[in-house]
């Protein structure tokens, strides 16, 4: 069980600065050198509209990265929190108004491959978490991938719009208590090579869907899907094998 404090508690609690506390969660790093070099790159480049915009971005965001390839391209309003966890390969596209979440005391973060689209809106969120997001996946508009332990895309894994895959969940065995007063449980999701989740999908914590297995839109995953399976429903279940559309 995983004990992660809200975003409440890390603002209100405690007895550091106001400034401390920011910095600690978006920042990710004390002192006021990493404060002031967060905030003059997201104030010189994050809001700035077109072709200006995107040029100042691709300059001055690898500066705060943990590290960032070749032709990476960020949208405007594009926020990123702990950004020195962050790992960028080459040409890749991170879209407009979108949320990257490395935030943890002692996870290793986000990495995002080579070749890899994330689409508007979408947010890549890690609570003490991380997320590895292999090779040329796609992930579609307002998508979100959160982690509380490890989450892995494999390559060319394909997310379409409104996607949730969820490595992470509420404890909520008590029946005395509220949800939110218990801790978290964790085990992960992994999507493998070549999936395809529809529009909608919901993929639960401590599932793992196959390499190049289809899972239909609006279907909710909470159990193992086969590789090259195709599954649909509230639950998901398994309803043919691409293996077998190919052969028939």
């Amino acid at each position: 069980m995983a004990d992660i404090p809200r975003a409440q508690d890390e603002l209100f609690g405690g007895h550091r600065s106001a400034r401390e506390k920011y910095s600690a969660l978006v920042v990710g790093r004390p002192g006021w050198s990493a404060l002031i070099h967060y905030e003059l790159v997201q104030l010189w480049s994050q809001h700035v509209p077109g072709a200006l915009g995107l040029a100042l971005r691709q300059r001055l965001y690898p500066s705060l990265l943990g590290a960032c390839g070749r032709n990476v391209v960020f949208g405007q309003n594009v926020t990123i929190r702990h950004p020195h966890k962050l790992c960028i390969g080459d040409n890749v596209v991170i879209d407009d108004n979108c949320l990257v979440d490395a935030k943890g005391e002692s996870n290793g973060g986000i990495t995002i491959g080579s070749g890899v689209f994330i689409g508007r809106n979408s947010i890549l969120s890690c609570k003490n978490g991380d997320i590895e997001i292999a090779d040329g996946a796609n992930i579609g508009f307002n998508c979100e991938v959160f982690s509380a332990a490890r989450v892995e895309l494999g390559p060319r894994a394909l997310l379409a719009a409104y996607c949730y895959v969820i490595g992470g969940d509420h404890d909520w065995k008590d029946a005395a208590r509220p949800v939110l007063e218990q801790g978290r449980v964790a085990s992960g999701v992994r999507i493998g090579a070549g999936a395809w989740l529809g529009a909608g999908a919901k993929v639960l914590d401590g599932t793992v869907v196959g390499d190049d297995a289809i899972v239909g839109a609006g279907a909710v995953v909470n159990a193992d899907v086969p590789p090259h399976a195709i599954a649909v429903g509230v639950p998901a279940r398994v309803v043919g094998s691409r293996a077998e559309k190919a052969g028939a």
